[in-house]
């Protein structure tokens, strides 16, 4: 027989023995709550892989009695999902977790509505995708959404340590950790693959003690990284290098792991969808026409479908790799994010405000507003930002045609004030 992967042997069986997650099942957190009472709504968690999707869904399953029914979207469709709905009808509520719910399309999402809106069924979906433009309207409605969060690296320690502990088979060695970065590195904040690492390194040694250093771990994973990277979880490093390779201007490079991809059955969309944000993040207003492109493609895809679908696909892929680069705008949101949380909620200028009744005029909104269009290259000088944090700048453009062409109108239009 088999031995279960040390991951799923480590599994929590209740609440208190879960890991990370606290603003959702911490003390008095609002899912322990629902769990707790048996009150469970149907719901969606979405966030990024081994965070505790599916170990929750088990939890919950423990937690209220009832029978438990765990589907992947990617090897499952409507017929599975029948059959779990016809149980549920002959024996009475049950648990349905569908994980990878992004993968289903409209017509089988649908085929969901009725068992929860009837009861017979309490749903858990889990992606890692966003849902609000993966799940439809109506399923997502009929469920609560819970954003699960990456797990911190304190979090990942304790899983290391509770392995070694209290597993059946690692607590019979003696494992001494004396370097923790290449693992917490290589798992990338993954669970589930830092379990699989840890139980890789020390089945390699053969040997009952086992020292674990940066060069051992990494030499392990050189070598055995098929192993390691079972059961599919090499998708995110491939998504990951092809999106660094258009990022990095090898078209050579992001067309191959284009192709990678749909060898193995990913979803065109959510290709696309990768590239719509690249298009923005890393191009930017350097090359606009990334952005026009890259949502034409992520349009035409559901027109066209596949196979065909592959070569607008390539076609993007190798525009957005040969474009100019600039994160010029996606450095400008985060700077403004900061400073929203640094400053709060300032006081919008008087002359900005809108003024739809007398009193509001009475006091000064919208006195001294001048209507850009009104005076002579469309452009009057005037105060836009609140007055505590004026002449802050916030987007820097990039170092290219472009923007070098909108820096020069930036510093036309305000001088020295935000030093372009």
């Amino acid at each position: 027989m088999t031995e279960k992967p040390l991951a799923e042997r480590m599994r929590p069986q209740n609440l208190d023995d879960f890991i990370g997650q606290e603003h959702l099942v911490g003390k008095d957190a609002i899912l322990r709550k629902a769990i707790e009472g048996a009150s469970i709504p149907s719901m969606i968690f979405w966030g990024p892989p081994g965070v505790g999707k599916t170990t929750l869904a088990s939890i919950i399953s423990n937690q209220l009695n009832v029978q438990f029914f765990a589907l992947s979207a990617i090897s499952v469709g409507v017929k599975e999902v029948r059959h779990v709905i016809d149980i549920a009808k002959r024996s009475g509520q049950v648990i349905l977790f569908l994980d990878e719910i992004h993968r289903f399309n409209k017509g089988q999402q649908d085929a969901l509505l009725g068992a929860i809106e009837k009861g017979l069924i309490i749903f858990i979906g889990a992606t890692t995708e966003n849902p609000s433009f993966e799940v439809i309207s109506a399923l997502l409605s009929r469920c609560q959404v819970y954003i699960l969060k990456d797990l911190e690296e304190e979090g990942l320690k304790r899983l290391i340590m509770n392995a070694i502990e209290k597993d059946e088979i690692l607590s019979r060695k003696k494992i001494e950790i004396k370097e923790w970065d290449a693992m917490l590195r290589i798992s990338g904040g993954d669970a589930r693959k830092l379990l699989n690492l840890l139980e890789l390194v020390v089945t390699q040694s053969g040997k009952d003690k086992v020292i674990l250093n940066n060069e051992i771990v990494t030499k392990v994973i050189q070598t055995n990284l098929a192993a390691y990277d079972k059961a599919g979880e090499q998708h995110y490093d491939i998504i990951s290098a092809f999106i660094k390779s258009m990022r990095g201007s090898d078209p050579n490079a992001a067309v191959y792991y284009l192709a990678r991809m749909l060898a193995g059955g990913e979803d065109p969309k959510f290709i696309a969808r990768r590239m719509v944000i690249l298009a923005s993040e890393d191009i930017g207003n350097a090359n606009p026409n990334a952005l026009l492109l890259a949502n034409a493609c992520f349009q035409a895809i559901d027109v066209i479908g596949m196979p065909e679908g592959r070569i607008i696909l390539s076609q993007t892929a190798i525009y957005l790799a040969c474009s100019v680069k600039s994160n010029a705008s996606y450095m400008a949101i985060n700077e403004a994010d900061n400073e929203v949380r640094k400053t709060g909620d300032l006081s919008i200028p008087l002359h900005l405000r809108n003024s739809p009744t007398k009193l509001m005029k009475s006091i000064g909104y919208g006195k001294d507003y001048k209507y850009a269009h009104g005076y002579e290259g469309n452009f009057a000088d005037l105060e836009f930002l609140p007055d505590k944090i004026k002449g802050t700048k916030l987007y820097d453009p990039g170092k290219n045609p472009k923007e070098e062409e909108i820096r020069k109108k930036m510093k036309a239009y305000w001088k020295e004030k935000y030093g372009y």
